[in-house]
């Protein structure tokens, strides 16, 4: 079983044998042979049955905007079938290749084909790439109106764009990037409470709030179970 954090990126996962399934809410959920997964605000807690076998695809940000026509928005919190995006029988024939390919090089090979038949546009956002470059370059402590001051585009549209193409919103994403930064540099050798602040966080209630819905866990009990390695 694996605790799954909160990403900036839209996955795909292609299982080609064994069994994955998650819990929420007290339910137990098994998920399709082919699922796309979009951006969450929370951790989940994923369950392989022994044996299992997967492929993932992990899109760069905004990099799925490219295979999809729908709103990435439109995927933020969930796990989907993929035949709900493309067609049944293109990713019914993708799953019967994958469960006879010999090796794990001949399955890249097969996802690589089948994400090039569906690959829609070649060129990026410059402008929201250009956004999600600056975000990640403040480590998410970034407020909305300075990443928007030498950005030609006001705030909502902005916002609509940016959700659209990553699938989540600006403050969401910050939030993200700011939090797996802080996991991945912590040391033990600062006290929470200096991160925190290192990190833009000037309200321990806050920075707690986000943590707790981020991992699951208060930050000394995260921290204290090496979960973040």
């Amino acid at each position: 079983m694996n605790r799954i954090l909160p990403d900036t990126s839209i996955v795909m996962a292609f299982r080609f044998r064994g069994q994955v399934g998650y819990s929420e809410n007290g339910t137990y959920h098994n998920l399709p042979l082919s699922v796309i997964t979009g951006i969450r605000e929370s951790s989940r807690f994923i369950d392989y049955s022994k044996n299992t076998g997967a492929l993932m695809v992990i899109f760069h940000e905004g990099g799925a905007a490219s295979f999809f026509k729908e709103p990435l928005h439109e995927l933020s919190g969930i796990s989907i079938s993929l035949d709900h995006l493309i067609e049944g029988a293109k990713i019914q024939a993708i799953e019967e290749q994958l469960a006879e390919a010999p090796g794990n090089r001949e399955r890249v090979k097969i996802i690589e084909q089948f994400l090039l038949s569906e690959l829609k546009k070649t060129q990026c956002d410059l402008l929201i790439r250009e956004a999600i470059q600056k975000i990640k370059f403040s480590k998410g402590d970034l407020k909305i109106k300075d990443l928007l001051a030498d950005l030609p585009i006001s705030r909502d549209p902005f916002e609509k764009r940016f959700r659209r193409i990553t699938g989540t919103s600006p403050k969401q994403f910050s939030v993200i990037v700011r939090l797996k930064n802080l996991i991945s540099t912590y040391s033990g050798s600062t006290s929470l409470t200096e991160i925190a602040y290192d990190a833009g966080y000037f309200d321990q209630a806050h920075f707690i709030k986000d943590f707790r819905s981020f991992t699951g866990q208060a930050p000394h009990d995260f921290f204290r179970g090496g979960e973040w390695w």
